[in-house]
């Protein structure tokens, strides 16, 4: 069995700073980058709003940069996955990882950087124009539709505001809710009733996303009844929620009732010692790259102080 100081598990922006701050601390750490190299990023085409960025960068480019410059500091990037974890209670215990393929892993400390994934409608025209005008983050690509029409579907606080943002940017924003009425709070709704370039529709569900490369339309349909109806739309975008990747860690780390592990106040600190959590699999408010790097940051920090107080070096 493999003995190490850091294990990182997933790799998008979380991960990748991640390592980069426990390499350059001398942990020497091993990451894996999970079945989707680089995360939810990698999905993305044009990332404007990540700092130093001042042309914007495509995801992928940006996930490949941030792999290289863990791997200038030391850290072993490894394309595979985790498939079991059995974390030690015991403070200063040795915990224990198993990748695809047999290899098995004890670390003193584990940094999870699992990410969490966005939940689309699983339309295979939606799938298709992933990246071509479907997206499922509107304060991520919204400002590419500038003075456009656009759609977004969900009914939740998330969608509300998602909408609303849209909303000052878009020229019309069509709202598509599956039920008669919205799960948002309130004031959410009550934004959403202030704007007056949102129309929505309840009771509405999209039949096929219009456009060969990019959206060009939506066709939806009344699900009571049965009416069917083309809108005219450059963007549709998806706000239905996202899942966390947490299933690895159930019943051995604090979750909430979404499956986002529970850290410690302002730290990183999951309730097993020596375990740490980074990025969206902890933060269901912001889950922006640039928030997920931070705290990756911190979980780095977190790491090398709760080594160097156990007097590991």
């Amino acid at each position: 069995m493999e003995s190490i100081k850091t294990l990182i598990i997933g790799s998008g922006p979380a991960g990748y700073t991640a390592a980069i701050y426990a390499a350059r601390a001398d942990l020497k750490p091993v990451l894996y980058t999970g079945l989707e190299p680089g995360g939810q990023l990698t999905t993305t085409t044009e990332v404007d709003n990540f700092p130093g960025y001042p042309e914007g960068v495509d995801g992928p480019k940006m996930m490949v940069e941030l792999q290289q410059q863990a791997e200038r500091f030391g850290t072993d990037v490894r394309i595979g996955f985790i498939n079991k974890v059995e974390f030690s209670k015991k403070i200063g215990g040795m915990h224990k990882a198993y990748a695809e393929g047999g290899q098995e892993i004890e670390a003193q400390t584990i940094i999870i950087s699992t990410g969490a994934t966005a939940k689309y409608l699983g339309l295979p025209s939606e799938q298709r124009l992933r990246g071509g005008g479907v997206s499922a983050c509107a304060v991520c690509d919204g400002f590419f539709y500038k003075g456009q029409e656009v759609a977004i579907v969900g009914g939740g606080d998330t969608a509300a505001e998602e909408a609303t943002y849209l909303a000052n940017i878009c020229s019309k924003v069509t709202m598509l809710v599956r039920r008669d009425q919205m799960r948002a709070s309130k004031a959410m709704q009550h934004r959403v009733n202030q704007a007056s370039n949102i129309d929505l529709r309840y009771n509405s569900e999209i039949e096929e996303v219009l456009g060969e490369n990019v959206v060009e339309g939506i066709r939806i349909k009344n699900n009571q009844t049965g009416e069917q109806e083309k809108i005219p739309i450059t963007g549709l975008f998806i706000a239905i929620g996202h899942q966390p990747n947490t299933g690895l860690f159930k019943e051995q780390l604090d979750m909430d009732d979404a499956g986002y592990l529970i850290t410690e106040g302002k730290s990183t600190k999951t309730n097993v010692p020596g375990v740490f959590a980074s990025g969206d699999v902890q933060d269901k408010e912001y889950r922006q790259a640039v928030t997920a790097a931070g705290t990756g940051c911190m979980a780095a920090l977190d790491a090398e102080r709760w080594l160097a107080d156990k007097g590991i070096h």
